[in-house]
């Protein structure tokens, strides 16, 4: 369970950097990790919950933090 989490939090670090070198969001490295690793957490505590999962913890990894960078900057926008 230990070494998943930390591959969890690796993986989405990793996404959260390369979205934000890759030009797909604009928050700034450090916002774009902290936007990846939390939207991971919360989908990895969900997995050991409900057993919600979409393959092996590495796709979820990469799902959810993708998802988070979609989810959360477009709906910060919004009110603005």
């Amino acid at each position: 369970m230990f070494p998943s989490l930390i591959g969890t939090v690796v993986i989405a670090g990793i996404v959260g950097y390369l979205s934000e070198k890759t030009g797909f969001t604009r928050n700034g490295i450090l916002a774009s990790i902290i936007i990846c690793v939390g939207g991971a957490f919360l989908f990895y505590f969900v997995r050991i919950m409900f057993g919600l999962r979409f393959g092996p913890p590495g796709i979820d990894a990469i799902l959810s933090s993708i998802g988070a960078l979609i989810i959360v900057p477009t709906h910060w926008r919004r009110g603005k």
